[in-house]
């Protein structure tokens, strides 16, 4: 995701609500036998265009959930929602997933499944069609969704970035 349309953002003055996407107990093999633990994905977002992901691992589920949290806090993206949905369609490749993403009408809702699921209501939007491709594991699929939403530019940045007036924007 290395994108200069990034927007990092400060966690001080949001309301963040976290989702739990994936947990899962890992095992270490030791001479003196098997250790367990767990890995927790939690996407947080304020529902109004700002999302993270984060990774925790811990020896209890609640100490994993909680450590991803935080990993996610220090992860924050700002994607443009524009009428509760998203500016154009997208796609976006992070290993073997692949996601696609499109804006949709009101009244449409959410059609995504699981990872994806979640970082878009975190997100905030609304109206979306969303596929995915390919390997359908949590890890991939959210750093994919994440990665799709953060190169999506709407209207305002791409005439500040091409210094013309906004009328001029859609007349090309």
């Amino acid at each position: 995701m290395s994108n200069t349309n990034i927007k990092k953002v400060r966690t001080s003055d949001l309301e963040l609500k976290d989702r739990l996407v994936s947990i899962q107990r890992v095992t270490k093999v030791t001479k003196g036998g098997r250790t367990f633990s767990f890995s927790a994905i939690v996407v947080v977002g304020n529902e109004n265009g700002v999302v993270g992901y984060g990774l925790g691992k811990a020896s209890e589920v609640t100490s994993a959930i909680a450590k991803g949290v935080e990993d996610a806090k220090k992860n924050l993206v700002k994607i443009p929602v524009i009428n509760g949905t998203i500016p154009h369609k997208q796609e976006f490749r992070y290993d073997g997933s692949l996601v696609m993403i499109r804006p949709a009408a009101p009244g449409t809702g959410i059609i995504a499944g699981g990872a994806m699921r979640a970082v878009l209501e975190s997100v905030g939007v609304k109206n979306v069609l969303a596929k995915s491709k390919g390997s359908s594991n949590p890890h991939n699929l959210v750093k994919a969704t994440i990665g799709a939403l953060c190169e999506l530019r709407d209207a305002y940045s791409v005439a500040r970035l091409r210094g013309i007036p906004m009328s001029q924007v859609f007349n090309g």
